[in-house]
């Protein structure tokens, strides 16, 4: 009785086993993540007309800080702080007595060392004669000889002194090295001054304005190019400061003399005309640059680039109805597309709808979008 039992469970346990695999047998196999609907688009080159953009800054061409080259106290302001001034225009005034005094004296020596001049030469002609009839001793002769040369080399001393003194006069006036825009005073009237030590002021051209900006040792090529055709009615080069264009173009005026290692950059100055006194040393804007040679230039829908932690991607079809992450560089934005430095070449294929629902490796259909599912057929 005993065995039957245990052959009987046995059989049952058999066939629940049996069961069991058929119904796992029976389940479907594990499907994958869904393809993601897509539109695609080639890749394709045009050419474009854009502007490459550089951060700038506005600089005075000339920049002089005004310094007195005599010692004293300043006895007068001649100028409006912020004024144009002209070249030679009479900007300070320092006290000049000690310096006149110093004139005068300088020409009364002057007369002495004249008057001694003469007594020397009068004494030496007297030797000359007396020696003709041999009735002086010739020491006599030569001793006369050197003292009027004496004399002539002090009369000279006399003169070089009221040059000094007569520059020192001049010194106590401070005038404009050139046309432009003062600045304002650093020193009131009274104030002492120290020579070549004393900023009094800073005088800066404001007819033209140098614009500076860097660019990358790869366009030195191209802006050498520029700077050997540049032309004085050019509309190459303009400037922005924010959404505002600057109305008169610039001109390329020179590139620097060597590239900085550490940037790999090298510096390069356009000027800009400043009829309207618009422009300011100081200034910062972004220089546009006209970009007319690129033939055959790469350009996509901006809406097709995705971006990472500063970094630019599109999806590329690969094989296997797949998509892969490519990187960019990105140059300038053209309406509702952008240009395409690297990173893509004409005749492959990116994703431009559904974007955000791809990642490395997904799988794609190019199935019809659900708009254009949407539309009523054309009869």
């Amino acid at each position: 009785m005993f065995l039957n039992s245990t052959k009987y469970y046995t059989a049952a346990l058999s066939v629940l086993v049996m069961v069991s695999c058929a119904k796992k047998n029976d389940q479907p196999a594990q499907q994958g993540p869904p393809a993601v609907n897509v539109t695609l688009e080639e890749v394709k080159s045009t050419d474009a007309v854009y502007h490459d953009q550089y951060p700038a800054t506005v600089n005075a061409l000339n920049v002089v800080e005004l310094r007195p080259q005599v010692t004293g106290f300043i006895t007068g302001i001649h100028f409006q702080d912020g004024a144009r001034v002209r070249k030679g225009q009479l900007l300070y005034t320092v006290d000049a007595q000690l310096y006149s005094a110093n004139y005068d004296q300088a020409v009364a020596n002057l007369n002495v060392q004249k008057a001694n001049t003469v007594k020397a030469q009068k004494d030496a002609d007297r030797y000359h004669e007396l020696d003709k009839n041999d009735a002086v001793a010739k020491q006599l002769v030569d001793n006369a000889d050197a003292a009027l040369e004496v004399a002539k080399k002090q009369e000279d001393a006399a003169r070089a002194n009221i040059a000094a003194a007569n520059t020192s006069v001049r010194y106590t006036k401070v005038t404009a090295p050139f046309d432009g825009v003062i600045g304002i005073s650093l020193v009131k009237v009274g104030a002492a001054v120290t020579a070549g030590q004393t900023v009094l002021n800073t005088v800066s051209s404001d007819g033209q304005l140098a614009v500076d900006f860097n660019v990358d040792q790869k366009e030195i090529y191209r802006f050498t190019n520029l700077l050997k055709n540049a032309k004085s009615n050019d509309s190459t080069f303009t400037i922005a400061f924010g959404t505002d264009i600057y109305p008169y173009p610039g001109k390329i005026l020179l590139i620097d003399r060597a590239v900085d290692p550490q940037t790999g950059s090298i510096k390069t100055r356009l000027t800009f005309p400043n009829k309207d006194n618009m422009l300011r040393a100081g200034m910062t804007g972004t220089v546009r640059v006209l970009n007319t040679a690129s033939k055959g230039a790469v350009m996509i829908p901006y809406k097709a680039v995705t971006e990472q932690l500063g970094e630019f991607f599109v999806y590329v079809e690969a094989d296997s109805s797949k998509v892969s992450q490519r990187k960019l560089t990105l140059g300038e934005p053209i309406g509702t597309n952008i240009i395409v430095k690297e990173g893509l070449k004409p005749g492959e294929k990116i994703a431009v709808e559904g974007v955000q629902n791809l990642r490395e490796g997904a799988k794609i259909s190019t199935g019809t979008p659900p708009a254009a599912a949407a539309a009523p057929a054309k009869k």
